[in-house]
């Protein structure tokens, strides 16, 4: 029988997001013990991404030996296939059509890579590690530049028979609403509490109150950083952007609550740190369903 030293045993887990990569070396307890990030968005060829990305990762599998003390390498990515291993017609990625993604990513690290969707990764991470250990039935959203999510139902993530279940952020919330910027659905929750949608409320609400601060930057600085700002410092109108998306996101949660009865919901990403300024979205969601034990994390 052969013995396995788990504690010199590590993984490479790389998250990547429409503006930004992070990446990280963990161990079976799943502590980070390096990380690191690039731009995702300063690469329009997936070829030179990953050749940027092994750049940087490099030192870190020097570090901890060679690629043969990593188990492998997990890799969260929208529109990630967890059964084919590619990227497929992701809308917030520079690299567009069907990507071979474990593969390249395989052939260029010389170690084995699991890919899944960014928001099934984050509900496996938190079912493991974090705040969803011991529960089977819960759902995550990541809000960052769009709205992923990932669905734990029994103890498992749901996948569907093609491996894309699951993708709430395009589903429909406002019928014949927003027009999305890359896939043309009209009204769906991306368009309206991902930040690239608040951004765009925000540009739509300063146009009609003058007085707002977000008059002050220019249009290409509004993103929801800078309606954060603009929100602490107690502008209404910033906090009228953050109050609305709440009431979008609190709604369309409502929904998903019913389908599926989960235990928590988890909020996982820049734009939930904007904290208390999305009060709104637990009143809507208790509005529109009564569900007593539901927990918001």
């Amino acid at each position: 029988m052969a013995l396995t030293n788990l504690s010199r045993r590590v993984a490479l887990g790389i998250d990547i997001g429409g503006t930004n990569t992070k990446f990280g070396v963990v161990n079976h307890r799943g502590e980070v013990l390096e990380k690191g990030s690039l731009r995702t968005d300063e690469y329009k060829k997936i070829e030179d991404f990953i050749d940027a990305l092994y750049l940087q990762v490099s030192p870190l599998i020097e570090k901890y030996g060679t690629v043969k003390n990593f188990d492998g390498i997990g890799l969260g990515v929208p529109n990630g296939n967890y059964y084919t291993g590619t990227v497929e017609l992701a809308p917030n990625l520079p690299w567009k059509g069907v990507i071979p993604f474990a593969e390249l990513m395989e052939n260029k690290f010389g170690m084995e890579c699991t890919i899944t969707n960014d928001a099934n990764a984050a509900a496996l991470g938190e079912m493991l590690f974090g705040a969803a250990r011991g529960m089977k039935d819960f759902i995550m959203i990541t809000l960052g530049t769009g709205v992923g999510s990932g669905i734990v139902a029994n103890g498992n993530v749901i996948y569907g028979h093609d491996g894309f279940a699951g993708e709430l952020g395009h589903t429909i919330v406002k019928p014949g609403g927003r027009k999305h910027w890359s896939t043309g659905s009209e009204g769906s929750l991306e368009a309206y509490a991902s930040a690239t949608g608040i951004a765009i409320t925000a540009k739509k609400m300063r146009a009609e109150f003058p007085s707002s601060m977000l008059n002050q930057y220019p249009e290409e600085s509004i993103n929801s950083k800078t309606v954060y700002e603009c929100a602490i410092k107690e502008d209404p109108i910033a906090i009228e952007v953050f109050r609305y998306t709440g009431q979008k996101l609190g709604e369309a949660l409502a929904n998903f609550v019913m389908f599926s009865s989960p235990e928590a919901i988890l909020l996982f990403g820049g734009v939930i740190q904007a904290g208390d300024l999305f009060s709104s979205l637990q009143n809507y969601i208790w509005k529109e369903t009564y569900f007593p034990s539901l927990e918001i994390k």
